[in-house]
């Protein structure tokens, strides 16, 4: 019999709220993973169409011996079905079901499945437990980790939601043998985002790593999610509602929040949609003259290398008339960092720092238009 692989764990430090990450291979399907979790009489896994018939099963088989009873939602997989019609089947399950307050919810999923079942969780009878079990690695680097949830609205990305943690999140490396190429690449969008936001280091190390990255190599994978969740618990530690440091894990999102909204929810992945907005969020920094041209050129060169896109869309025209790059900034401007109409954008001050500043609107549209052409 094969050595077991190590656990890895990465705490949360939120005071009363804090709770673990759990990083391994094989934690999705074993019990144990789940004891010590809050006692209930009934569980209820919201999974998709494309995850439940991979996973499901072996969740629920995991959770048996915690509950009598195991209820579980498939919803349509998509990003066009964050919305308020699909929140609205858990709402209807959850009350279909009778239950109660203790009942604790399983988001089985990708950022999707994990951001409206967090929603359901902070919404039903004014907050129940909830587990994030992250199938994608985007999830598990990325939008499992913090406690932000949302659905999208069709005037603007993840612009209806709440602030509410989980009781623990659990990263099975072994869902990463089932995820499409389009889906891994997106996830390394925001692998990739710590490096320039905050460590160097890791952006060095990707660069060197990034064959391995790409042929899901495990010793490779789990460095990566191991110091993508270390990055982030350290920033949500220290400002867990984005009251300031927080924001800078939006680097390239202002941007790509734009091209998913503009292009239509889905037709972009959301780390395409990031990495394509992080070189457009590196050109604004150097135009802003906080980094040179070789930055922008190394990051945007990482970017392509790892099976993203690095040239923006234009985008539809909403109104008769508006240019390319006037359509970017209506949809920036409905964004959770705008202020008094002002877009705030994350930008690189330093390699391996970053800041939310402010950029007069004729930049911003040079900036697009460079990135388009």
């Amino acid at each position: 019999m094969p050595e077991p692989q190590p656990i890895v764990r990465v705490s949360i430090d939120l005071d009363q709220r804090s709770y673990p990450i759990l990083i391994g291979h094989g934690l999705l399907g074993d019990s144990r993973t789940y004891a010590g979790l809050p006692s209930a009489e009934s569980a209820l896994i919201v999974t998709n169409t494309t995850v439940a018939p991979l996973y499901g099963e072996r969740l629920r088989a995991a959770l048996a011996p915690h509950y009598r009873k195991i209820h579980e939602l498939v919803l349509p997989d998509g990003e066009e079905h964050k919305n308020w019609q699909t929140l609205n089947l858990v709402f209807d399950a959850l009350l279909g079901h009778r239950c109660d307050r203790k009942t604790v919810l399983f988001a089985l999923g990708g950022g999707v499945v994990g951001d409206m079942t967090g929603f359901a969780a902070a919404s039903y009878m004014r907050g129940v437990p909830f587990v994030q079990v992250p199938t994608t690695l985007l999830a598990q680097v990325d939008s499992s980790v913090g406690g932000k949830t949302a659905i999208n609205h069709p005037l603007g990305k993840n612009m209806i939601g709440a602030f509410y943690q989980p009781q623990l999140v659990v990263c099975d490396a072994e869902t990463f043998a089932t995820l499409p190429p389009r889906e891994f690449s997106a996830g390394l969008a925001e692998v990739i985002k710590y490096g320039p936001i905050a460590d160097m280091e890791l952006l060095d190390w990707i660069d060197a790593n990034l064959p391995a990255l790409m042929a899901r190599e495990p010793a490779a994978l789990a460095h990566a999610v191991r110091r993508s969740c270390e990055i982030k618990a350290e920033v949500v530690g220290q400002d867990e509602r984005e009251s300031g440091l927080r924001a800078i894990l939006n680097f390239g999102h202002t941007f790509g929040h734009a091209i998913e909204n503009g292009m239509g929810y889905g037709k972009w992945l959301h780390g395409e949609a990031v990495g394509c907005g992080m070189v457009m969020a590196a050109q604004l920094s150097m135009r802003l003259e906080l980094v040179d041209a070789a930055f922008v050129q190394r990051l945007t060169a990482l970017i392509e290398r790892a099976g993203l896109p690095v040239v923006a869309p234009r985008l539809p025209d909403s109104v008769a008339g508006e240019s390319n790059a006037d359509r970017y900034l209506a949809l920036m401007r409905v964004d959770k960092k705008a202020q008094a109409g002002a877009i705030q954008f994350v930008v690189i001050d330093r390699p391996g720092s970053a800041a939310v500043r402010s950029a007069p609107d004729d930049m911003v549209r040079q900036v697009v238009d460079a990135c388009c052409d």
